[in-house]
């Protein structure tokens, strides 16, 4: 076993990269800031039976960021380092929101009370009995992941954006 890991660890290593892991990879890609440039990003991924989850641009005047969440990441990496794309991968956690008047509220509240910083959030396509999810970002995973499950809202993870769930 290797010496990172004992048996008081919070996630073994049989989860860390399995369809058990709780987060979901983003692929983080460069793209020129010209036009068509994210349409053939688009037109890539989608025709290869790929169907896009989550989507996030940043635009600056000399290039743009997309954050792109697919339903089989494996593929997408594949069809991306074929392609010579110019990217990378974080992971983000998938959070289903809650039956509440202000779920996006009551989810970055939870997280602030326990003074996790968020650094970034955007909506998913996924959902699941009529309720929508978001993608968020922040430094502290395994910390943010724990006060999810404390407050007992729900994890979206990759077998769910395999099976689709309510496709939005």
């Amino acid at each position: 076993m290797p010496s990172s890991w004992d048996e008081d660890s919070a996630i073994g290593p049989a989860t860390t990269r399995g369809r058990d892991w709780p987060c979901l990879r983003q692929f983080v890609i460069f793209l020129e800031n010209r036009v068509g440039s994210l349409h053939d990003l688009l037109r890539r991924i989608e025709r290869d039976d790929l169907r896009i989850m989550a989507l996030s641009i940043l635009d600056s005047s000399d290039c743009a960021v997309a954050r792109v969440i697919v339903d089989h990441y494996e593929r997408a990496q594949e069809l991306l380092r074929f392609a010579g794309m110019h990217f990378f991968e974080t992971d983000v956690i998938g959070v289903l929101l809650p039956r509440v008047d202000q779920p996006h509220t009551a989810v970055l509240s939870s997280l602030m009370s326990a003074e996790l910083n968020v650094e970034y959030v955007y909506p998913m396509l996924y959902q699941r009995g009529g309720r929508g999810s978001i993608a968020l970002y922040a430094s502290e995973t395994e910390e943010v992941l724990r006060v999810i499950r404390e407050r007992g809202l729900e994890i979206v993870t990759e077998d769910d954006l395999i099976h689709h769930g309510d496709f939005g």
